[in-house]
């Protein structure tokens, strides 16, 4: 192991260095990091949930200005249209399409795929990063818990659909951007939709997000060879979310918060970066793989992550993917 590696695990270990606008700070000097050219998507296609604000809103604007043709889904029309005008203006193009989507009801997520697949004949890049934190436990109309439908059963759906567009891409890659929060959170299969014990929105979004990164390993195991999927998470970034979501620690992190720019610059960098392992559902930091446990009692056997698919497939009733 080289000096540079040892300082990154010391910062992995120390998780406020690492999970900081100072980590994120160190790691860019000493990798040396080199940004993309400037063309390096163009001709290309990304679709990318959630892309209204926070780390969705930076993504977009980094992927549009290496030329990548969007595809925004979102649920308000007209907060999709800001940010289609907003890209236009900052690149002087308009290769942004708008797709009207609440990701976490299902009729919705399977119209969208209906209308991406009727004006796409390829998807290189799918940035699953749609994402919601709900103060009391609620059913979407699909009767699924809201959390649940938003982060898992949505996304599930939309992959699942769009596979087909992703692997005539030759090298589709699917990004889902989660949270360090699942370090600490155990994902209890028995109840995916928290309809046991007192409901916590927050550590129904861990769970969530735990659950996102192993159907991300579980796609990897089922689609080797044909689509690559990846995890991410930004570490600790200033986002209306947080603020909203966590404001105590919103307030005491203060000037240690990465900007949104900075907490999805792995996203660009996996849209882009030629040299990725696909195989197994990575998750990443900071350009780097990183344990995807930190645990044991949070850990999923390969036999439980096969579990969650099944039940993940018979709540959303995708016949592809159950097969």
């Amino acid at each position: 192991m080289g000096l540079r590696e040892l300082v990154d695990d010391i910062l992995e270990i120390s998780v406020i260095g690492s999970f900081s606008r100072p980590g994120y700070r160190a790691r860019s000097a000493l990798f040396e990091w080199s940004e993309p050219t400037g063309d390096a998507l163009t001709g290309r296609t990304v679709v990318i949930t959630g892309p209204t604000s926070g780390l969705g809103r930076a993504a977009a604007e980094s992927l549009a200005d290496l030329g990548a043709r969007l595809i925004l889904v979102g649920r308000s029309e007209s907060r999709l249209q800001a940010v289609r005008d907003a890209l236009v203006a900052r690149t002087g193009e308009d290769r942004y399409h708008l797709v009207v989507a609440d990701m976490s009801i299902l009729a919705n997520v399977r119209a969208a795929v209906d209308q991406i697949t009727a004006s796409e004949e390829r998807i290189d890049v799918l940035v699953d990063n749609a994402g919601a934190i709900y103060p009391q436990r609620r059913l979407t109309e699909d009767g699924l818990e809201a959390t649940f439908a938003t982060m898992v059963a949505g996304p599930f759906v939309l992959i699942d659909g769009l596979l087909p567009l992703l692997e005539a891409s030759g090298d589709g890659r699917v990004i889902s951007v989660v949270s360090g929060g699942m370090y600490l959170q155990p994902l209890p299969l028995h109840d995916l939709q928290y309809e046991q014990g007192d409901y916590d929105g927050t550590l129904a979004y861990a769970r969530a997000k735990r659950a996102s990164t192993a159907l991300a390993r579980e796609w990897a195991r089922r689609y080797q060879g044909r689509v690559r999927f990846y995890s991410m998470h930004p570490g600790w970034a200033d986002t209306p979310g947080l603020a909203e979501s966590l404001p105590a620690f919103y307030e005491m992190m203060g000037p240690l918060l990465r900007t949104p720019s900075e907490g999805a610059d792995t996203i660009t960098w996996l849209a882009t970066e030629a040299d990725l392992d696909g195989s197994d559902g990575r998750l990443y930091l900071d350009r780097r793989a990183r344990p995807f446990d930190r645990l044991r009692s949070t850990r999923l056997s390969a036999a439980e992550r096969r579990r969650l698919w099944d039940e993940v497939a018979r709540l959303t009733d995708e016949p592809q993917a159950a097969a």
